[in-house]
């Protein structure tokens, strides 16, 4: 796979099945390099295989697509002339969509109400002349007086707040009708969930006084009307989203973290399956353990339990819970669940695997059967391997191995993954099969503070999070070195994010191990990424350790041990890991005439990598073979 093959992998969005669970629609989107843009239409396919996929809009930009209840429409997002994603309305059996929203800003997540006539919906509602006229230079200056008021890939939050609306009844003929504004107030609230009845809507959102410095969230509920009062669910103790409702919407579900004693450590905790009465009448109750997997993507009740997805040994797997905690797999191993739906007695789900970004299958008792092939034959990826060893402590390491066609042996790169609380997997992944294609054994796992292996394993770096991780992740390293293909004497390290930290902690304590180092929007100095991060007032502390412990945990402390070729890359607008962390390591590596450079791309943020521009994340790729070329 070259740089510029990221044109041909695809993504499927979540899927949504028609109420008699006989067809399936999402949207399948893809890199364009000429349009220097992700493009994507909605596509439809029968559950019981019996014919092909087939296109249903002419969108460029479509996604998200939901069946309303009684199966007539199909309501998804489409960029308007500006840009901004509003909801449109589809014939379920074809014809052209109409445009049921124009908020200044766009619309966002969406359901349907039970009788299929209106769309609960979240849409950001800007403060007077923001936002709007294209000058934003121009603009009054920002009064800010709370801790929480930007967030990475968005920008500032406190003067476009997300509010909850209910569309106009869904008509056809006509023009957007005028939304209701359920919700106001200096507040963000989360995706809209009908009851079954239609009485009411549920969400989650931080509405408590002490909501600027924790992080906790309910979930409420209120009347689907202007000036409703919510109703507070939960009990102000944890960190709850992606709700959904029973069939007799009666117990509400959804994801939650546990927050510590002073409601804001997060660090490391896995989230749970929670259950709580609507009502509100008893205490929420955790469905799945601490050393369960780590759920996440979404909830689903049915009338055998709740869908969820979770992590699980670098899997993504989907499980079935009942209510009284009992988890049954429905999609597992080497998997990666990225979306999935329950209608009419069938489940779809979306899955990715090593040699594909992910197609449709329909889930039956017999087993698994795929509903689409959108994988490009030009991609012939390589398969990793499997790699397991134990440090000298007993922590067992679990990751892959990726070896290059040809003769060895190999120059190596060793890669950190980010978070830290996440993980690698099963999914094909560019960033290996690019590297490996030019060449390069590439070696990649989850240490200590990785997810997917319980509370213990993700909680046992806080406090010493450089120390202990370089102990898991140079085991690896010497494990996978042991294969004759790989060439010691060549080894490179990189990573991105808390993979960047690592990088350069790693550079500055182990660097007679490596030739040259590659860290990406990386923490180098905690004190710093305190005020400046986007998440800086609550993250460093547990997991560094406090604030008197911060320099000696900061690779910036040690850049005057770094002594191999340092490449840095960072985004300009990374609120994240801001640039300054970046520009700190820079000037530290290059006033002792170090052997470093700097690459800045501009106009991105921490997700370049993902769902930066194509263009830059193929520059970015050049960059990077040209760096290793170098140097291994």
């Amino acid at each position: 796979m070259k740089p510029a093959d990221i044109a041909h992998l695809h993504s499927i969005s979540a899927p949504s099945l028609s109420p008699d669970g006989d067809r399936a629609v999402f949207a399948v989107t893809r890199p364009d390099l000429e349009e220097d843009a992700y493009l994507g239409s909605l596509w439809s396919v029968p559950t019981d295989g019996s014919e092909q996929p087939r296109k249903l809009t002419r969108g460029d930009r479509d996604n998200a697509p939901v069946y309303s209840p009684d199966g007539r429409w199909i309501a998804f997002l489409r960029p308007d002339e500006g840009k901004r994603p509003q909801i449109h309305v589809l014939p379920a059996d074809g014809g052209e969509p109409w445009k049921i929203t124009d908020h200044p800003l766009g619309a966002g997540a969406f359901s349907w109400s039970p009788d299929s006539a209106r769309l609960a919906y979240n849409a950001r509602v800007p403060e007077e002349k923001r936002y709007v006229d294209g000058t934003p230079d121009k603009e009054p200056p920002r009064r800010i007086t709370a801790l929480k008021y930007r967030l990475d890939n968005l920008g500032f939050t406190n003067d476009r707040r997300q509010h909850v609306f209910v569309s106009a009844p869904v008509d056809p003929s006509g023009e957007p009708g005028e939304p209701v504004q359920v919700t106001d107030g200096d507040y963000d609230y989360g995706r809209p969930v009908w009851t079954p009845d239609g009485t009411a809507l549920v969400f989650d959102a931080a509405l408590h006084e002490s909501r600027d410095t924790d992080l906790v969230s309910d979930v409420w509920a209120c009347l689907p009307e202007a000036g409703a009062e919510p109703r507070r669910i939960t009990r102000g103790e944890l960190f709850a989203g992606e709700v959904s409702l029973s069939e007799d919407g009666a117990t509400v579900y959804f994801l939650g973290d546990e927050l510590g004693p002073e409601l804001v450590d997060f660090a490391g905790r896995v989230t749970g399956l929670w259950s709580v009465p609507f009502d509100g009448s008893e205490e929420p109750r955790r469905l799945t353990g601490t050393e369960d997997p780590r759920m996440g993507v979404r909830t689903q009740a049915t009338g055998r339990g709740v869908l969820v997805a979770g992590e699980n040994r670098g899997a993504v797997e989907l499980y079935l819970v009942s209510p009284g905690g009992v988890r049954t797999t429905l999609l597992g191993g080497h998997v990666e669940v990225s979306g999935f739906d329950h209608a009419g007695g069938v489940t779809v789900a979306v899955a990715g695997g090593v040699r594909d970004s992910g197609e449709l299958y329909v889930i039956t008792e017999d087993g698994t059967r795929a509903l689409t092939s959108f994988a490009d034959p030009a991609l012939d990826p390589l398969t990793p391997t499997e790699l397991t060893t134990r440090t000298a402590d007993g922590n067992e390491v679990h990751g892959w191995l990726v070896v290059p066609e040809g003769q060895g042996p190999h120059p190596v790169v060793l890669m950190i993954h980010g978070g830290p609380f996440a993980q690698y997997g099963w999914q094909i992944f560019d960033e290996t099969q690019v590297y490996a294609a030019a060449g390069y054994a590439v070696l990649y796992c989850n240490p200590r503070g990785s997810s997917g292996y319980g509370q213990e394993h993700g909680r046992a770096i806080i406090g010493s999070v450089g120390a202990v991780t370089s102990v898991d992740v140079l085991a690896f390293l010497d494990e996978a070195l042991k294969d004759e293909r790989l060439d010691a004497s060549r080894v490179g390290v990189m990573g991105g994010s808390h993979g960047g930290f690592m990088t350069s902690w790693i550079a500055a304590h182990h660097g007679e191990r490596f030739r040259a180092a590659i860290s990406e929007r990386a923490v180098n100095a905690i004190e710093s990424f305190h005020g400046a991060s986007d998440i800086g007032f609550f993250f460093p502390e547990p997991l560094y350790g406090p604030p008197q412990n911060w320099a000696k945990e900061s690779p910036l402390t040690y850049a005057d041990q770094i002594d191999k070729p340092f490449l840095i890359i960072h985004s300009e607008q990374d609120w994240r890991c801001p640039l300054e962390q970046a520009q700190r390591l820079y000037v530290a590596l290059k006033r002792r005439g170090h052997e470093t450079e700097m690459l800045l791309f501009p106009g991105e943020g921490h997700e370049l990598t993902r769902s930066g521009l194509p263009s830059h994340r193929v520059a970015r790729f050049e960059a990077v073979l040209d760096w290793w070329a170098r140097h291994l």
